[in-house]
């Protein structure tokens, strides 16, 4: 079974924002291994993202997609075909990364297989878990011809 992991700078400090990605992590139990890994944030400053790189890197595993704004916007049906090429291309993990308030250190970014860009707009590194559990599930219910809302 593919496991897809995502590693986050920080911790989820709402307990909505929790609560919504703790549903999708159980949503997707049926079709992957879901594995949240949190590394400690540093306070803004011109060193944060070099320090969370030096926890971020260690554990890294698979394929390597830090979510970044200078990245590739995909699709949700060709998000879709990017895990699918993964888990049949012999890549069973994805290792997604989501960086702090400063971003993700060029150490992080150069280690994708795929950067990726939600939008040009900035989200919050917390609501962005959110997003990504939603369209990793989104992904599976394509990739399984199931429906699910628009």
């Amino acid at each position: 079974m593919m496991t897809i992991e995502i590693i986050a700078v920080g911790k989820i400090k709402e307990d909505h924002h929790k609560k919504a990605v703790d549903e999708y992590v159980k949503r997707l139990s049926r079709y992957c291994n879901v594995k949240i890994t949190e590394v400690a944030d540093f306070p803004d400053g011109e060193n944060a993202a070099v320090r969370e790189a030096a926890l971020i890197l260690p554990k890294i595993k698979g394929v390597c997609v830090p979510l970044c704004v200078e990245g590739r916007q995909l699709s949700s049906e060709e998000f879709a075909q990017f895990i699918s090429d993964c888990a049949t291309g012999g890549s069973p993990h994805i290792c997604f990364v989501i960086g702090g308030s400063g971003g993700l250190d060029d150490s992080v970014k150069s280690m994708g297989k795929l950067r990726l860009s939600f939008s040009k707009m900035t989200f919050p590194h917390q609501l962005m878990r959110v997003i990504l559990a939603e369209q990793i599930y989104r992904a599976f219910k394509i990739m399984n011809n199931e429906s699910y809302h628009k």
